[in-house]
């Protein structure tokens, strides 16, 4: 696991430790509360043009970065909760993709998988 994915890691858990959370965080809950804060995300860019969402206003750009990090806290604490390498399990799934979406097939095209 990459250093500071497990010094996150750390630093996450020792905060539930300290407040005796880990009862209430199972992996099911801590699903169902990455996708509240996913939607708490998507408020944050909701109404804005492709232009503005790509250069949000500093107070705007703020309130993304603090909801992809509770995004992050979450899927942290999953892959602790399952014990396994979040690092690791993203690069697998990454070649799953090279595999599934070919470049030769899927270059400069945005279909669903079964329309190619």
């Amino acid at each position: 696991m990459n250093d500071s994915l497990k010094n996150l890691t750390e630093n996450i858990r020792h905060f539930v430790d300290e407040r005796n959370w880990n009862e209430f965080q199972s992996p099911k809950n801590l699903a169902m509360a990455l996708c509240g804060e996913a939607g708490e995300l998507v408020e944050q860019l909701q109404w804005l043009s492709e232009e503005q969402s790509r250069n949000p206003e500093p107070g705007k750009l703020q309130n993304i970065k603090d909801e992809c990090a509770d995004v992050l806290v979450y899927l942290v604490r999953i892959a602790d909760e399952l014990n396994f390498d979040l690092i690791e399990a993203t690069r697998s799934k990454c070649l799953k993709n090279e595999e599934k979406y070919p470049v030769e097939l899927v270059n400069g095209q945005l279909k669903r998988r079964d329309e190619y």
